[in-house]
């Protein structure tokens, strides 16, 4: 059984695949700062929920975009799952090229949902992960990932409005009943929404309009599941697409080792 874990600037989310399935997955917070023993015995509780074990762990494959939890959680599945995990990173392979300027500044959970997006759904692909920031990368045909866009994701947006406001109470993002609200927390929550939801589509359009062939645009992230079915744009929303991703990197990979 694989372990893959993506660790994000909001959530550490795990999943636990058996050769191509997703058997179940699990979130923890990413801002709680935590030793290697405190990763250790979370990992080996969620483990036992499905009466597993660390024997029961053939490898794990971490994807992350926040350094300083690194060190920790590595030696924590080191410690306590005996295994040095491979990273999604320079050295793996991910059957994807990167054509930006610089291919390092690509983030690892970016590179694991365009290889899961081109490799399950083919290219040419337009992968949009709406996390703590919303990312659009484009893989063409060859699968060559040859653009990136980042902007600010619809959580992050919301911490502004009401960090920022005295008067402004924190919402839940929820999609709204109507546009025609009358009170403050419900103007707030139409407002983020479809000022986000307008904000996609009208991106998603723009790489329609200088790309000049046609292509699939895939979403992913926990907060794409509230846009999806509410536009035309996307084609397809996959909720556990790094999974599998990283799943296709850690085949190649241990393929090129032999």
């Amino acid at each position: 059984m694989l372990l893959a874990v993506d660790i994000g600037n909001t959530n550490i989310v795990l999943g636990l695949l058996d050769g191509p399935d997703i058997v179940a997955t699990h979130r923890i917070s990413t801002g709680t700062p935590r030793t290697a023993d405190e990763y250790g015995l979370l990992l080996t509780e969620l483990l036992a929920r499905h009466n597993l074990g660390a024997a029961d762990i053939d490898d794990v494959i971490v994807s992350s975009v926040v350094p300083k939890v690194m060190h920790s959680f590595r030696a924590s599945i080191v410690t306590y799952l005996d295994v040095d995990p491979m990273i999604v990173g320079p050295g793996v392979r991910s059957g994807i090229r990167i054509a930006i300027d610089d291919p390092k500044s690509l983030g690892a959970d970016c590179l694991a949902d365009c290889a899961g997006a081109y490799y399950l759904y083919g290219g040419p692909v337009l992968v949009a992960d709406f996390g703590t920031a919303t990312t659009f990368n484009y893989v063409d045909a060859s699968g060559t990932i040859v653009s990136g866009l980042i902007t600010t994701g619809i959580r992050t947006g919301a911490n502004a409005l009401w960090s920022s406001t005295a008067q402004l109470p924190e919402v839940e993002i929820t999609r709204p009943k109507t546009v025609m609200t009358r009170n403050t927390r419900e103007a707030m929550q139409a407002g983020l929404y479809y000022g986000f939801l307008g904000g996609v589509e009208r991106t998603i359009q723009q790489f329609h309009e200088e790309i000049a062939e046609n292509f699939r645009v895939v979403a992913t992230g926990g907060l794409g599941r509230i846009f999806a079915n509410d536009t035309d744009a996307i084609d397809v929303y996959d909720p556990e697409l790094i999974f599998k991703g990283m799943a296709v990197i850690y085949a190649k990979t241990r393929k090129s080792r032999g």
